[in-house]
Protein backbone atom coordinates (compact mmCIF):
# COMPACT_ATOMS: atom_id res chain seq x y z
CA UNK A 1 0.00 0.00 0.00
CA UNK A 2 1.41 3.54 -1.34
CA UNK A 3 1.45 5.91 1.80
CA UNK A 4 1.01 9.87 0.46
CA UNK A 5 2.77 11.94 3.09
CA UNK A 6 2.02 15.96 3.30
CA UNK A 7 4.49 18.32 3.02
CA UNK A 8 6.67 18.61 6.33
CA UNK A 9 8.53 22.03 7.31
CA UNK A 10 12.05 20.09 5.91
CA UNK A 11 10.62 20.28 2.45
CA UNK A 12 8.52 23.13 3.00
CA UNK A 13 12.06 24.91 4.02
CA UNK A 14 13.98 23.84 1.00
CA UNK A 15 10.60 25.41 -1.21
CA UNK A 16 10.77 28.91 0.57
CA UNK A 17 14.66 28.84 0.99
CA UNK A 18 16.71 27.77 -1.76
CA UNK A 19 20.22 29.06 -0.37
CA UNK A 20 22.36 29.28 2.54
CA UNK A 21 20.60 26.60 4.63
CA UNK A 22 22.51 26.36 8.11
CA UNK A 23 21.42 23.34 9.80
CA UNK A 24 23.54 23.21 13.24
CA UNK A 25 23.78 19.83 15.35
CA UNK A 26 24.19 19.70 19.40
CA UNK A 27 24.16 16.32 21.69
CA UNK A 28 21.17 15.51 23.35
CA UNK A 29 22.01 16.06 27.39
CA UNK A 30 24.91 17.89 26.72
CA UNK A 31 26.54 20.06 28.03
CA UNK A 32 24.35 19.48 30.62
CA UNK A 33 21.25 17.08 31.15
CA UNK A 34 18.62 19.49 31.04
CA UNK A 35 20.57 21.95 28.29
CA UNK A 36 18.55 19.80 25.26
CA UNK A 37 15.37 21.94 24.64
CA UNK A 38 16.89 25.17 25.74
CA UNK A 39 19.36 24.91 22.76
CA UNK A 40 16.88 24.16 20.72
CA UNK A 41 15.25 27.61 21.43
CA UNK A 42 18.00 29.38 21.26
CA UNK A 43 19.07 27.83 17.92
CA UNK A 44 15.97 28.78 16.27
CA UNK A 45 15.78 32.23 17.66
CA UNK A 46 19.35 33.00 17.07
CA UNK A 47 18.17 32.27 13.21
CA UNK A 48 19.63 28.76 12.52
CA UNK A 49 17.11 27.05 9.97
CA UNK A 50 17.33 23.08 11.11
CA UNK A 51 18.21 21.92 14.22
CA UNK A 52 19.76 18.47 14.44
CA UNK A 53 19.33 16.99 17.98
CA UNK A 54 21.87 14.37 18.01
CA UNK A 55 20.79 10.57 20.24
CA UNK A 56 23.95 9.87 22.08
CA UNK A 57 25.47 6.60 21.83
CA UNK A 58 28.51 4.41 23.36
CA UNK A 59 30.18 3.91 20.07
CA UNK A 60 29.46 6.59 17.86
CA UNK A 61 32.03 5.42 15.20
CA UNK A 62 31.69 8.10 12.17
CA UNK A 63 32.06 10.85 14.86
CA UNK A 64 35.46 12.88 15.58
CA UNK A 65 36.82 13.73 19.26
CA UNK A 66 34.21 16.61 19.64
CA UNK A 67 31.64 15.01 19.08
CA UNK A 68 32.53 11.68 21.02
CA UNK A 69 33.18 13.16 24.22
CA UNK A 70 29.73 15.08 23.87
CA UNK A 71 28.35 11.65 23.60
CA UNK A 72 30.39 10.52 26.66
CA UNK A 73 29.34 13.54 28.58
CA UNK A 74 25.78 12.97 27.64
CA UNK A 75 25.44 9.50 28.60
CA UNK A 76 27.21 9.63 32.02
CA UNK A 77 24.97 12.56 32.78
CA UNK A 78 22.29 9.92 32.07
CA UNK A 79 20.60 11.18 29.01
CA UNK A 80 18.41 8.58 26.97
CA UNK A 81 16.22 8.59 24.12
CA UNK A 82 12.70 8.92 26.22
CA UNK A 83 14.45 11.40 27.93
CA UNK A 84 15.01 13.42 24.94
CA UNK A 85 11.58 12.49 24.40
CA UNK A 86 10.57 13.84 27.35
CA UNK A 87 12.34 17.33 26.97
CA UNK A 88 11.35 17.77 23.60
CA UNK A 89 7.51 17.00 24.73
CA UNK A 90 6.79 20.81 24.39
CA UNK A 91 8.90 21.87 22.44
CA UNK A 92 6.52 23.28 19.13
CA UNK A 93 5.12 25.70 21.39
CA UNK A 94 8.02 27.40 21.19
CA UNK A 95 9.70 26.43 18.04
CA UNK A 96 8.40 25.96 14.44
CA UNK A 97 11.81 25.72 12.49
CA UNK A 98 12.43 21.86 11.25
CA UNK A 99 13.70 19.96 13.93
CA UNK A 100 15.78 16.19 13.14
CA UNK A 101 16.93 13.51 15.50
CA UNK A 102 20.05 12.15 14.48
CA UNK A 103 22.30 8.90 16.08
CA UNK A 104 22.35 5.37 15.58
CA UNK A 105 20.23 2.64 14.57
CA UNK A 106 20.27 0.47 17.40
CA UNK A 107 18.77 3.11 20.28
CA UNK A 108 15.45 3.46 17.59
CA UNK A 109 15.59 -0.44 17.10
CA UNK A 110 15.60 -0.79 21.34
CA UNK A 111 13.50 1.82 21.68
CA UNK A 112 10.82 0.10 18.83
CA UNK A 113 10.34 1.11 15.57
CA UNK A 114 6.79 2.54 15.54
CA UNK A 115 7.29 3.34 18.88
CA UNK A 116 10.09 5.57 17.74
CA UNK A 117 8.00 7.41 14.97
CA UNK A 118 4.75 7.58 17.06
CA UNK A 119 6.47 9.48 19.54
CA UNK A 120 8.31 11.59 16.80
CA UNK A 121 5.11 12.26 15.30
CA UNK A 122 3.39 13.20 18.02
CA UNK A 123 5.86 15.94 19.39
CA UNK A 124 6.40 17.59 15.56
CA UNK A 125 10.15 16.11 14.80
CA UNK A 126 10.09 16.24 10.82
CA UNK A 127 13.02 13.15 10.20
CA UNK A 128 15.94 11.18 11.34
CA UNK A 129 19.22 10.83 10.06
CA UNK A 130 20.75 7.15 10.76
CA UNK A 131 24.00 7.05 9.43
CA UNK A 132 24.30 3.00 9.83
CA UNK A 133 20.49 2.34 8.64
CA UNK A 134 21.55 0.72 5.09
CA UNK A 135 18.98 2.18 2.11
CA UNK A 136 17.73 -1.33 1.62
CA UNK A 137 16.80 -2.26 5.05
CA UNK A 138 14.88 1.24 5.76
CA UNK A 139 12.84 0.66 2.20
CA UNK A 140 12.12 -3.06 2.72
CA UNK A 141 11.57 -2.65 6.51
CA UNK A 142 10.76 1.05 7.71
CA UNK A 143 10.00 3.25 5.16
CA UNK A 144 5.90 2.68 5.30
CA UNK A 145 6.00 3.34 9.17
CA UNK A 146 7.79 6.02 8.77
CA UNK A 147 6.23 7.55 6.11
CA UNK A 148 3.01 6.98 8.14
CA UNK A 149 4.14 9.74 10.50
CA UNK A 150 5.14 11.94 8.49
CA UNK A 151 8.87 11.59 9.18
CA UNK A 152 11.70 11.90 6.62
CA UNK A 153 14.88 9.75 6.61
CA UNK A 154 17.55 12.06 5.34
CA UNK A 155 20.56 9.55 3.20
CA UNK A 156 24.09 10.62 3.66
CA UNK A 157 26.69 10.63 0.36
CA UNK A 158 29.99 10.40 0.17
CA UNK A 159 33.04 11.37 -2.36
CA UNK A 160 33.14 7.73 -2.84
CA UNK A 161 29.71 7.13 -3.54
CA UNK A 162 29.28 6.53 -6.79
CA UNK A 163 27.25 8.41 -9.86
CA UNK A 164 24.70 5.50 -9.96
CA UNK A 165 24.65 5.14 -5.81
CA UNK A 166 23.67 8.78 -6.08
CA UNK A 167 20.80 8.41 -8.18
CA UNK A 168 19.56 5.96 -6.81
CA UNK A 169 19.75 7.57 -3.10
CA UNK A 170 18.17 10.99 -4.60
CA UNK A 171 15.01 8.85 -5.88
CA UNK A 172 14.58 7.28 -2.32
CA UNK A 173 15.18 10.41 -0.88
CA UNK A 174 13.10 12.99 0.52
CA UNK A 175 13.47 16.82 2.48
CA UNK A 176 17.59 16.89 1.29
CA UNK A 177 20.15 14.92 1.19
CA UNK A 178 23.00 14.62 3.65
CA UNK A 179 26.47 14.92 1.94
CA UNK A 180 30.09 13.90 3.81
CA UNK A 181 32.04 16.60 2.76
CA UNK A 182 34.90 13.82 3.24
CA UNK A 183 35.75 9.75 4.53
CA UNK A 184 37.29 11.28 7.39
CA UNK A 185 35.12 11.43 10.99
CA UNK A 186 33.42 14.82 11.70
CA UNK A 187 35.26 17.59 13.19
CA UNK A 188 36.10 21.32 12.54
CA UNK A 189 38.76 21.27 9.76
CA UNK A 190 40.94 24.04 8.31
CA UNK A 191 39.41 24.83 5.01
CA UNK A 192 38.01 22.67 2.30
CA UNK A 193 40.33 20.64 -0.39
CA UNK A 194 40.41 21.16 -3.97
CA UNK A 195 39.53 17.54 -3.87
CA UNK A 196 36.46 18.35 -1.58
CA UNK A 197 36.12 21.26 -4.36
CA UNK A 198 35.76 18.93 -7.21
CA UNK A 199 33.48 16.31 -5.31
CA UNK A 200 30.67 19.57 -4.62
CA UNK A 201 31.69 20.03 -8.24
CA UNK A 202 30.64 16.29 -9.19
CA UNK A 203 27.21 16.42 -7.48
CA UNK A 204 25.76 20.06 -8.38
CA UNK A 205 26.64 18.36 -11.70
CA UNK A 206 24.49 16.24 -11.48
CA UNK A 207 21.39 18.31 -11.35
CA UNK A 208 19.72 16.03 -8.35
CA UNK A 209 15.97 16.44 -8.10
CA UNK A 210 16.64 16.77 -3.98
CA UNK A 211 18.54 19.70 -2.02
CA UNK A 212 21.78 18.88 -0.56
CA UNK A 213 23.42 19.99 2.56
CA UNK A 214 27.33 19.81 3.10
CA UNK A 215 28.32 18.43 6.72
CA UNK A 216 31.75 17.37 8.11
CA UNK A 217 33.97 20.41 8.42
CA UNK A 218 32.11 23.02 8.25
CA UNK A 219 32.93 25.52 10.86
CA UNK A 220 33.01 28.74 10.10
CA UNK A 221 31.75 31.81 8.29
CA UNK A 222 34.58 30.75 5.03
CA UNK A 223 33.80 27.15 5.02
CA UNK A 224 29.86 27.94 5.51
CA UNK A 225 30.50 30.35 2.34
CA UNK A 226 32.39 27.67 0.40
CA UNK A 227 29.94 25.00 1.44
CA UNK A 228 26.70 26.88 0.18
CA UNK A 229 28.31 28.13 -2.93
CA UNK A 230 27.53 24.68 -4.22
CA UNK A 231 24.81 23.34 -2.00
CA UNK A 232 21.76 24.49 -0.93
CA UNK A 233 23.59 25.14 2.58
CA UNK A 234 25.64 23.50 5.65
CA UNK A 235 25.13 21.75 8.48
CA UNK A 236 27.60 22.82 11.77
CA UNK A 237 28.36 20.17 14.36
CA UNK A 238 31.62 19.78 15.86
CA UNK A 239 32.42 24.01 16.42
CA UNK A 240 29.37 24.50 17.69
CA UNK A 241 29.92 21.79 20.33
CA UNK A 242 32.96 23.34 21.16
CA UNK A 243 30.92 26.29 21.56
CA UNK A 244 28.67 24.90 24.37
CA UNK A 245 31.83 23.10 26.24
CA UNK A 246 33.03 26.42 26.85
CA UNK A 247 29.74 29.07 27.08
CA UNK A 248 29.59 30.88 30.19
CA UNK A 249 26.14 32.93 28.81
CA UNK A 250 24.82 30.33 26.58
CA UNK A 251 21.99 32.08 24.78
CA UNK A 252 24.41 35.21 23.97
CA UNK A 253 27.13 32.70 22.96
CA UNK A 254 24.83 30.94 20.52
CA UNK A 255 22.94 33.75 19.08
CA UNK A 256 26.74 35.48 18.12
CA UNK A 257 27.22 31.84 16.94
CA UNK A 258 24.70 32.25 14.71
CA UNK A 259 25.22 35.50 13.77
CA UNK A 260 29.15 34.63 12.43
CA UNK A 261 28.40 31.79 10.40
CA UNK A 262 26.25 33.65 8.47
CA UNK A 263 27.44 37.01 8.43
CA UNK A 264 25.90 38.48 4.92
CA UNK A 265 26.52 36.79 1.43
Amino acid sequence: MSITMTKNRIEELFEQKKERILSVYFTAGFPAIDDTAHIVEHLAKAGADIVEVGIPYSDPVADGPTIQESNKVALDNGISLQLIFDQLGDIRKSVDIPIILMGYINPVLQYGIEAFCKKCAEIGIDGVILPDLPMQEYLEGYKNVFEAHGLLNIFLITPQTSDARVREIDGNSRGFIYMVSSASTTGAKAGISSSQLAYFERIKAMKLNNPTLIGFGISDKATFDQASAHASGAIIGSAFIQLLSNTKNMEQDIFGFIQSVKGKA
